[in-house]
This record gives C-alpha cells, structure tokens and sequence, in this order.
C-alpha cells in the first residue's frame, strides 16, 4: 500500500482514447512533472504530457486528479485520458515506471485498495467484476443493485441484531451477580430464532442470483432427427450446431451463449435419445441425458409425425419441461394433439422448416426464463461464498437453540457473527482477497 501503482484500464488496442489510472502517495509528485500540476479536483483539464528527464513531448491528453479521501481506491488517484497508439502507452508507462515507488497494478488491485481503505465492501467489491463481466440488462442490473450496497446492507443488519443477542448473552455470563431479568435473555432467543428463519427464507431462492449471474441452462432434448440442432441455430441465429438428415448426426453436447430478453442463457444442443449399438453415439446419448438432468429448463423436441418417438424423452418430461411439436408443415395441427398431453401446458407447435410459431416459442421461453429469475424485491444470492457463509450462519443458530450451556451457545452466536462477517470482510478474509481480486482485470 505505500507503492503507488499503474495500469492500464480501457481494453489495447487501436481507438480514440486510452485512459490510464495511477493510485498511490506519489500521485500528485507524478502530474507535477509529467502534466505540468494536478488540475483542480474532480475537473477535466487539457495537459500536455513530457517526460521530465528530457522534456519531450508524449502526448496531448485530458488529466483528472482525485485527491484522498474522496477518490475510489481512498488515495490520491488521477486518470491520464491519452490517444491509445501504442507507442504513447509505452513512453508514458517508461516515464512513469522510472520513478520510485512507482510499479504496475495487479489485477483488482485498484478495488483492493478501495475495500481496505472502507471506500465499499467485499459484496461491493464483486459487484464491480460482475458488472464488468454483465453480458445482458438482468446482469447488469443484479450486478448494480450489489454495488449499491443492497446485499452487504441486509447481511450488516443482521450481523448486528447477532452481535447485540451475543452481548446480552455475555453479560449474563462474565456478571452473574448482576441479576439480569430471565425476560431480557427470553427476548434475545425469540430474535434469534426470527433472524434464524429470516436467513433461511432467504436462502430459499432458487439459486436465482448465481443463475442470473451464470446464465439459465437450457438442454435440448429429443429423438433423431427432430430438429434440436435446427432449433438451435435459429435461436442462436447463426449455424451453430451442423444439421442433416442422417440420424445420429449431433454425438456431443453443444453450447451457445444467448441474451434472451435480457436474461443470460446458455442453449446446450445434444445428441438424439433413441437404443444404439455405436460405442460412439452411446456415450453421446449418455451425456445428454447428464445435460438433461442438472439443466434449468428442457426444450422436448419432437418430430410431429412420429408420436411412437415420444416414449424415448417421457422419462426427462416434468414441470422444467417445454414440449415442441416441429415438423408442424408436415402434418395437420389436430392430428400433433398427441403432443399436447406429455407435459402440463399444450405442446407449441413449430415448423422450422417455414419459421412458423418460432416467435412464439421464443416468447414462452422467455417468460419460463423470467419466471426462473424473478426474486421480487429482496437483494439475491449471486455467489457460492455468499451461500456458504449464509449456510454456516443458520447451522450455528441451530446449535445455539439447542445449546444448554451459556459458554457454548456464546461461542455458538460468536460463530454466527464471523459467516455474516466474512460475507462483507469484516473478519478473517485475508485468505480469500488474494484469489478474490486475481478475477479481476488490470486497472481495476
């Protein structure tokens, strides 16, 4: 923390500017002989840029100083907007490099610093990869929501409502003359056990926000020559999956990412279900019927014509499942009926072959994906860690209603209030910032 650091943080390459962050005591020395001064705080100034050894000119750029405390990373902080030729970037990290103190950032350690420096929490801290990462409005929008504070808010208010049940417990146990009311310790596990089931409900979500954050799986199933990959390319829009009239053509399972409706998607294309003596094809049905079992959601293809086909995916037919009648072009819609009773709502009817019903499938696709990741207004769930910690916090208030004991069911709520600690970073995070930030890009 005492080196001032550099980087990078617009993407390289050719384009009309390049912005390059500095952080650290040596900030203001830095614009003071490389920019002329630091411009006033928190205003965009023109500079022009020399290196101090000789005076040359590197560029014409826009410098921006932001003096601690009120910066992102807590220091002094500046942000050189430059022309992004690579040869610019070069002569201004040589100068900058050169002086002392001075070093290249790590990933995320622009954000490290912020989270020691109190500028945001660990909650807050992710947030910012996740928006960076955010490939549709649902993640962006989760991701914002996060860096707002909402979810490291709500584990904070529970944390504290721990920490004064863990004091009043305490009280009674280092002064036992003192006579404290049976009433007030009678109060404190009546909350406890309203907070226990508050965390519990909470973590009852579906898996809604690594979902979101991950994207929804969806497996298409179905017998040869159905359609599945045919379905596949048109919802990816673009010839993703190889398309034949030869059953037994897809023998592996096939992914595209998509942004359905602002919601993340990832479309997984498998191999037809039907008996096989292929050694090949066999190990291609099996692994659709893995994909088929840990998906989210299920498109059920089948041929319209063929109903015999349907006893092949009646094992993989539930509530996740959407059944598709393709080859609609090829038969009369009372005589695809059959479809209408494998799942609980009708089949939709499609033939890609004309694009008929496309748009409607897609439209109730999306809405089976939105209902998947709609969590109405509680701040959600969006990494493995977040659900750890919850876990373990619910887990040692059950030990703690149980406890019989003062001391136990003390160390019991002290357990409590680390797993909610360590959700935020308020204790025992060093171990994880390091893997934690490596995620991040450069510059941030």
């Amino acid at each position: 923390m005492t080196d001032t650091i550099f980087a990078l943080a617009t993407p390289p390459g050719r384009a009309a500017i390049a912005v390059v962050r500095i952080s650290g005591p040596g900030t203001r020395a830095a614009l003071d002989d490389v920019a002329g001064g630091a411009p006033k705080p928190r205003h965009a100034a023109h500079r022009r840029l020399r290196d101090p050894k000789n005076g040359e000119v590197i560029d014409d750029a826009i410098v921006l100083f932001f003096p601690a405390p009120q910066s992102f990373t807590g220091e002094d902080m500046a942000e050189l907007q430059l022309h992004s030729g690579r040869a610019i970037l070069a002569a201004i990290f040589a100068t900058l490099s050169t002086r002392g103190g001075f070093r290249l950032a790590e990933p995320g350690e622009f954000t490290r610093r912020a989270f020691v420096n109190e500028k945001l929490d660990l909650t807050a801290a992710e947030a910012i990869a996740d928006l960076v990462d955010a490939e549709t409005g649902a993640q962006r929008r989760q991701a914002l929501r996060q860096l707002e504070g909402e979810f490291g808010r709500r584990c904070e208010d529970w944390r504290a409502r721990l920490i004064r049940a863990q004091a009043q417990l305490e009280a009674a146990i280092d002064f036992p003359e003192e006579d404290l009311p049976p009433e007030l310790w009678a109060k404190a596990r009546a909350e406890l056990e309203a907070l226990r089931d508050e965390i519990a409900a909470h973590l009852d979500d579906d898996h809604r926000g690594e979902r979101l954050r991950e994207g929804v799986v969806v497996a298409i199933l179905g017998p040869p020559n159905a359609g599945k990959s045919s379905l596949m390319n048109a919802l990816a829009k673009r010839d993703v999956a190889i398309t034949s009239s030869i059953a037994g053509t897809t023998r592996d399972v096939i992914e595209v990412a998509l942004d359905l409706g602002g919601y993340p998607v990832i479309l997984a294309d498998t191999a037809g279900l039907r008996d096989s003596a292929d050694q090949i094809e066999e190990e291609g049905i099996r692994r659709a019927r893995a994909r088929a079992a840990s998906a989210d959601l299920r498109l059920i293809v089948l041929d319209a014509s063929r109903p015999n086909e349907a006893r092949a995916v009646e094992p993989h037919i539930d509530a996740k499942a959407l059944i598709v009648a393709n080859k609609m072009d090829l038969v009369s819609r009372k005589e695809a009926d059959w479809a209408d009773r494998l799942g609980a709502s009708p089949a939709s009817r499609l033939s890609l072959t004309t694009g008929a019903g496309l748009s409607a499938l897609i439209e109730r696709l999306g809405a089976a994906v939105a209902e998947l990741l709609t969590a109405g207004a509680a701040p959600l769930v969006t990494r493995t860690r977040h659900r750890q910690a919850l876990e373990a916090c619910v887990a040692a208030l059950d030990r703690f209603a149980g406890a019989t004991l003062p001391e136990l069911a003390a160390e019991d709520l002290r357990a409590a209030a680390r797993s909610l600690g360590r959700i935020t970073g308020r204790v025992d995070v060093e171990d994880m910032l390091d893997a934690l930030f490596r995620e991040f890009c450069i510059g941030k």
